[in-house]
């Protein structure tokens, strides 16, 4: 064996081992030779918590005893598993872009084989012309693949992956604003009932009050014994609703811990729903700039656009890939099997190899229509994603339509609910000084009792209304985030 082959068998058997040394897994990471992971959020919470104070985002340390909202909805948004679960897919996309895009690439494909053979012959009554050999053979080879043309195939195929990529990123956006407003709505609601709870206290403690005064005129026999039990059974009521109230806070704290994937009894406690600054909201907005603007920028919206432009990618690969395609071939290989010169004869060492380059044409005759019902089929598919693109266009008009709507509503019931509340109070406190001077009557300190105690729950009620409609609104429009939830933006 001359030093040329040697040299050649050895680059041959070089070649194939380093194929398949970079065909396996790296220890800690694989090689992402197109960098899709780029296009991979860090973190399940996306860009969410861009802008915010932390340094590490999804790291936290134990809950403290007061929980604020940024807090909650952090936590949320890094543990929720919707949000996980989206951000994962758009780690399957991604590496099928990457999928997408190794066509692109020629194929090289090595093999090595070596064997021990131990061939006998046996000719029947001729034993001159039996054999029996034993050698050891070895055989490398290895072959090349590019594809050159393939009318649009591959990519179609890209094109598609790509703008399923895109749209997992964009319901990787919707899941984590709908994560946002639940955690957001599920938190005011917890405010909500802190606040009626507060204000059940207080109404409790104004009842008793009341109760207090009448049992003093009738002990005192100025008052007839039905102020006391009026004043009484008034008493036992607001008891009953401070009871109701309780329980209710218990159940949306559960629910809000829940959320963020804590103990729901947890010893956790709220801001008040007064602590906040209220805004000067600006309703001389263009109401058609907002649609226009969510009707193309809403993640729902950009989610059924990139599947609609997934599909028609898919309609002309389904085409292309019934078309012939053109690649170039290339092959060597090396195998050292003995020859025999005849029959009976023992086999000589020899060699052999063969090389090749060439160009390789592969024409589609016919597939049993296959191909035309496949084209069909993804004709359908993007026929049927479009009517979901005009459905999540038609769906984002009416809730920013309503969501508007909603947000000036509570807006002008922020202010009501203020004058109603100062109005009660001070009608209360003047009938508690009649009644306590034996001017006023025992049904008109209750009543304005009564109104009181609906003033302030009207008004915890309408604080929590008006910042819910400020984040629909937000929702509505596609821009969530945790600006949304600053007083004053």
């Amino acid at each position: 064996m001359n030093v040329k082959r040697t040299a050649r068998r050895h680059w041959l058997w070089l070649l194939i081992v380093n194929a398949v040394l970079l065909s396996q897994p790296a220890p800690v990471k694989a090689v992402d030779i197109f960098r899709t992971d780029l296009a991979i959020p860090p973190e399940p919470s996306g860009m969410m918590l861009e802008g915010t104070d932390k340094k590490d985002t999804c790291v936290f340390d134990a809950l403290g005893e007061m929980l604020e909202l940024g807090e909650a909805l952090e936590r949320a948004l890094c543990s929720n598993p919707k949000t996980r679960a989206a951000w994962t897919s758009i780690k399957v996309q991604a590496a099928a872009v990457g999928v997408a895009k190794a066509p692109f690439l020629p194929t090289l494909t090595g093999s090595w084989q070596k064997t021990r053979n131990d061939n006998t012959t046996s000719v029947q009554d001729f034993p001159a012309l039996s054999s029996q050999q034993k050698a050891t053979e070895r055989a490398y080879s290895a072959s090349l693949n590019l594809l050159l043309y393939d009318f649009g195939a591959r990519r179609a195929a890209l094109g598609n992956a790509e703008q399923l990529l895109a749209a997992a990123q964009a319901n990787h956006d919707q899941v984590l604003q709908e994560t946002f407003l639940n955690v957001a709505k599920d938190f005011y609601a917890a405010q909500a009932a802190f606040g009626s709870l507060a204000a059940s206290t207080d109404i409790e403690n104004i009842s008793k009050e009341s109760l207090a005064a009448a049992s003093g005129r009738v002990n005192n026999g100025v008052a007839p014994i039905s102020d006391q039990l009026q004043a009484q059974t008034v008493y036992a009521q607001a008891v009953f609703s401070r009871t109701k109230a309780q329980g209710d806070w218990l159940i949306a704290i559960g629910a809000l811990m829940s959320d963020i994937d804590m103990d729901p009894r947890a010893d956790i406690r709220v801001p008040d729903i007064e602590e906040m600054i209220m805004p000067i909201s600006d309703f001389n907005r263009s109401l058609d700039e907002l649609i226009a603007r969510a009707r193309e920028e809403h993640p729902s919206v950009r989610t059924a656009l990139a599947q609609w432009q997934a599909a028609l990618a898919k309609v002309d690969q389904a085409k292309a890939e019934g078309l012939p395609n053109v690649s170039m071939i290339g092959k060597y290989s090396w195998n050292n099997q003995p020859v025999s010169p005849s029959i009976g004869q023992p086999g000589l060492p020899a060699w052999a190899s063969e090389k090749y380059l060439g160009i390789q044409v592969n024409v589609p005759i016919f597939d049993g229509f296959n191909r035309t019902y496949q084209v069909k089929q993804a004709q359908a598919q993007a026929e049927l994603a479009k009517v979901t693109l005009d459905e999540a266009r038609r769906k984002v008009v009416s809730n920013v339509w309503s969501s508007e709507q909603a947000l000036r509503t509570a807006t002008e019931n922020v202010g009501n609910s203020a004058s109603l509340l100062d109005i009660a109070q001070k009608s209360y406190d003047a009938s508690l000084h009649r009644y306590l001077s034996g001017v006023g009557n025992v049904i008109e300190l209750l009543s304005t009792q009564s109104a009181l105690a609906t003033a302030r729950k009207q008004r915890v009620q309408a604080l929590a209304d008006w910042r819910t409609a400020r984040l629909q609104l937000a929702g509505a429009l596609g821009h969530v985030g945790m600006q949304s939830i600053k007083d004053g933006d």
